[in-house]
Parts: C-alpha cells; sequence; structure tokens
C-alpha cells in the first residue's frame, strides 16, 4: 500500500513537471528548463523551510495562529540577525515564494523582482558561516534571458506560469511526504535530459538504484560509519543513500563527518536540499584542493 501511495506521488510529481514543459516548450531548451525548474523549487523550498521553522517557534510560545509569510517586512527585520545565525539565511516575508508567486500575474516587473529577491537571499547569508552556500546560487537562472521571450512581458508570463507550476506541485510537508520530492524532481529531469549532460552541462546523472548500490557495497558489514566522503558529490544523493541504507541514526550527524565536493552549481541546489534532512551540508567546489580524508565510506560518481 505504501508503495503504491509512493508511485501515485511520483506520477503527479511527473505530470507536474511535464505542464510546466508544455508552457515554455519551444522557448526554453530542456538544459535550460532543468536549471529554471530546479532553481524555482529550491526557491520554494528554502521558503517553506524557513516559514515552517519560525511558525513552529511561535506556536510553540503560544501564538497559535502566527503565520510568517503574513508578517510585515519591517517586523520581520527585527529577527534577521538570529535567523541568520540559526538558518544561514533570511528572506523577507514578502520576498517569500508564495506571497511572489500572488503577485506574480499582475507584476509587470516579475523579472525584477525575482532578480531582486534571489539577491537578496544571496547577500543575507553574507558574513555567515553559509556565504559559501549561497554565493552565485542563483546564477543559472537567467531571469533576463532572451530564451524566456523577445520582450519583458513575454519573459514575464513565462516566469508567472513557472512559478505557479511549481506552486502547484503537491509536495507537501517535507515531514510528512513519502518520497523526496525534490531529488524525484531532479532526478526526474536529468532522465529526461542525461544525453545532454555531459555536453552542455558538465554534469552526469547517477541513476538511483546505481547510487544505492552502491552504497551497499560500501556498506557491506557495517552497521556503523563515522564520515562518509564523496569528491564529486552532484546532487548529493550517495551522501543521502548512506543515510537509507544504514539508517540515519548510525551516520555521526556532524558537519565534519559528512563532507561532499561540488563545482557546479545547479547541483548543489538539490545538495543544499537533500544534505540537511539528514546531516549538516558540507559543500565546496571540487577545484580547492583538500587533504585526504580517511572516511567509513568513500563514495565517488
Amino acid at each position: 500500500m505504501a508503495d503504491l501511495k509512493k508511485q501515485q506521488e511520483r506520477d503527479e510529481l511527473h505530470r507536474a513537471i511535464w505542464a510546466i514543459a508544455d508552457e515554455l516548450r519551444g522557448a526554453v531548451d530542456g538544459w535550460d528548463f532543468k536549471n529554471y525548474v530546479l532553481g524555482t523549487m529550491f526557491y520554494r523550498y528554502i521558503s517553506e523551510n524557513l516559514t515552517a521553522y519560525i511558525n513552529d517557534g511561535e506556536i510553540r510560545a503560544g501564538f497559535a495562529d502566527f503565520d510568517y509569510a503574513q508578517l510585515p517586512d519591517e517586523q520581520a527585520e527585527e529577527a534577521r540577525a538570529g535567523l541568520v545565525e540559526e538558518k544561514g539565511f533570511f528572506i523577507l516575508p514578502s520576498e517569500l515564494f508564495v506571497n511572489v508567486t500572488k503577485r506574480s500575474a499582475t507584476d509587470e516587473n516579475l523579472n525584477e523582482t525575482l532578480e531582486k529577491v534571489f539577491r537578496h537571499i544571496e547577500e543575507s547569508a553574507q558574513g555567515s558561516e553559509s556565504e559559501s552556500d549561497f554565493e552565485g546560487l542563483f546564477d543559472d537562472f537567467d531571469v533576463n534571458s532572451n530564451k524566456l521571450g523577445s520582450t519583458v512581458a513575454k519573459r514575464n508570463e513565462r516566469l508567472s506560469k513557472l512559478l505557479n507550476g511549481v506552486a502547484s506541485m503537491n509536495l507537501g510537508s517535507v515531514k510528512d511526504h513519502d518520497i523526496d520530492a525534490f531529488g524525484d524532481a531532479y532526478e526526474y529531469l536529468m532522465t529526461m535530459y542525461a544525453s545532454n549532460a555531459g555536453k552542455s552541462g558538465g554534469e552526469f546523472f547517477t541513476p538511483s538504484d546505481v547510487s544505492e548500490l552502491l552504497t551497499r557495497l560500501g556498506t557491506v558489514g557495517k552497521t556503523h560509519v563515522n564520515k562518509v566522503y564523496d569528491p564529486a558529490a552532484g546532487s548529493g544523493s550517495l551522501l543521502l543513500k548512506s543515510a537509507a541504507v544504514l539508517g540515519k541514526d548510525n551516520v555521526e550527524n556532524n558537519i565534519k563527518k559528512v563532507i561532499g565536493f561540488e563545482n557546479i552549481i545547479t547541483t548543489q541546489y538539490t545538495e543544499s536540499i537533500f544534505t540537511e534532512k539528514f546531516f549538516s551540508n558540507f559543500c565546496l567546489p571540487t577545484d580547492i584542493l583538500f587533504p585526504h580524508v580517511r572516511a567509513g565510506i568513500m563514495c565517488i560518481n
């Protein structure tokens, strides 16, 4: 029964992705389409993640009807420093995914709005430990690309459809969803455009089943490890499989114990999402020299 539910959720997600593809068909090629969808999903994810974090804290404090998305920006600013320290980034209520999407159909400057929002998210992490994780994170999301349309109006129309398409995805709560919706979307998009991966994107796709097989081979005879290391982490799939195979309680929850290196920004969207669920994320470009790491599992794509 659980397997049937997972498949139904997966099929629903794939239909939603295809619906967005139909809206953008002929304007954005496959590889660029992947970047736009993943970038928008990541924007939705961190918006909902931050909102849920704040709301949970306020509800525990006795404010049952509190909703960060409805809070005036001026009041939210008071919590900026603390939230950056706790979460690593900050988003004003007016710049949350849900609010930008609601206004998107009537926002004549939607491209500028998104450009400003993405810049503000990246800038919010400056001076914090997460600065390098957010620096240039939305560089591949070109809101002014002629591929989206020959005029600003046409580009904004497609951007609005993209936002609303991702908003319509039944991703549910991260805690309640039976599939890793963001990871499944990435895998589905990579499968759709895998033939272009090595040519235009410089990325290579490791199917989920292969990732699991490699992880099982690397954990034969092991019930607990103190380090998981992937020098070409990509989306973080192999890092996560160690938690799925061994159980997350059997991989030490320490930023120095789960180590992933990745040079391509667009795959860091998913690595940032995935590793946050089980571990503290540690992601550095592969072109930085790093010392030899003795790991319980050595994961290599």
